[in-house]
């Protein structure tokens, strides 16, 4: 009996993905799933669907009624599938042969079902897009930088835009832009990992390679990939607005740049929460403007649950007489403890009949909210800071 066209086909495309498996076994484990795919679009497109369909629902199975039935085939639950579907509506009339070959690329990353309801939740339109641009090479480009398919996995679960950003114009030039500027890839995996958006708003000009410059921080140093990166992702104007800020309190624009050097998230704050904290460490508790070059802390601490209950509680300390009191560079210490350690070392040392009345003030002087803080309008002027 002689055999059918299209079974040989699939005996052909078999035959090929299994010499693929074996070669590249040895080599890289994410590019076996993206040559196998590829090696049955080249035998045939019209097996293509087919045997994709058979890698998420298994060999013999019936072929699915619907996107739930194939996602239901991924592993995905009924509240998964609801979760994804009230995020990206559109999958409900999803075309199956597509949603199973996108599907079968991230199966062959390693991505879970629940990993898929997290990318979902992130990237609504990324089964609505295509992923295989570049796979092959975009892969192969990404195991080399993260190092482990481990890393990789968590970076596309974290920016899965990572699959569809363009390969060539954007992903290699940004990578290659750092390390001109004297950050290594080992460097760089923990910072796209912290900014998974870093690659697409990445950009450079004279203005920011000065503000580099100004920063005082030295290629190689601890601090330099944070400074470059920040600068980078950061629009020039809001680097201008966030030095000059901290500068119109009386420190000179020098000794501005070296804080920042010094403590380059200082960049990520807005312009309101930097003139709270410095009007309150000024005004409030008397303490000179240039205190923020060897404590910045004090800006990075939340106002009304940190800042102001504890200096109050400090008052309240001297004013019931009891020691130890929270005055002078103590007061300093205070303010940089963990919540714990704080109420260990302030509160809870005394007798309990103070320590429930220094307990009850400090929990109602954090109470204490922010006026017209509910009436506060919300205002976006673009990512990231």
């Amino acid at each position: 009996m002689e055999a059918k066209p299209s079974s040989l086909v699939i005996k052909v495309g078999s035959l090929l993905v299994n010499s693929q498996r074996f070669f590249f076994s040895s080599k890289n484990p994410l590019c076996s799933t993206c040559v196998l795919l590829s090696t049955f679009k080249s035998v045939t497109c019209s097996t293509s669907s087919q045997t994709q369909a058979e890698t998420v629902s298994g060999d013999g199975a019936e072929h699915p009624a619907n996107s739930v039935e194939v996602l239901r085939r991924y592993g995905c639950s009924d509240d998964d599938i609801e979760k994804m579907f009230l995020r990206r509506p559109s999958l409900r009339n999803a075309d199956l042969s597509q949603l199973q070959f996108k599907l079968n690329l991230l199966w062959g990353l390693g991505i879970t079902s629940n990993d898929l309801v997290k990318i979902i939740n992130c990237r609504p339109r990324l089964l609505s897009v295509r992923i295989n641009h570049f796979f092959d090479e975009r892969l192969e480009y990404f195991m080399t930088l993260f190092g482990s398919r481990e890393t990789l996995l968590k970076a596309i679960i974290r920016n899965p835009s990572l699959l569809t950003y363009d390969f060539h114009n954007r992903i290699k030039p940004v990578i290659t832009l750092y390390e001109g500027l004297g950050i290594s890839r080992e460097d760089l995996v923990p910072l796209l990992l912290s900014r998974p958006t870093m690659i697409p708003r990445t950009s450079f000009n004279d203005e920011k390679m000065e503000y580099i410059r100004k920063s005082g921080v030295l290629k190689g140093s601890r601090m330099f990939k944070h400074v470059v990166s920040i600068i980078g992702v950061s629009r020039s104007q809001t680097i201008c607005e966030k030095a000059a800020n901290i500068e119109k309190f009386g420190m000179s624009n020098e000794e501005v740049w070296h804080l920042i050097g010094r403590s380059p998230y200082l960049l990520t704050l807005s312009v309101d929460k930097v003139q709270r904290n410095m009007t309150f460490v000024v005004g409030t508790m008397r303490l000179p403007a240039n205190v923020i070059l060897e404590h910045p802390f004090l800006l990075y601490n939340n106002l009304e649950v940190v800042l102001k209950p504890r200096w109050l509680l400090a008052g309240k300390i001297e004013e019931m007489g009891v020691c130890p009191r929270i005055k002078g560079s103590l007061m300093l210490r205070a303010l940089r403890m963990a919540e714990q350690r704080f109420l260990k070392a302030f509160v809870s040392c005394h007798p309990d009949s103070v320590a429930a009345e220094l307990m009850d003030f400090y929990a109602k002087a954090k109470c204490v909210k922010r006026l017209a803080m509910s009436s506060k309008k919300a205002v976006f002027k673009g990512f990231p800071f």
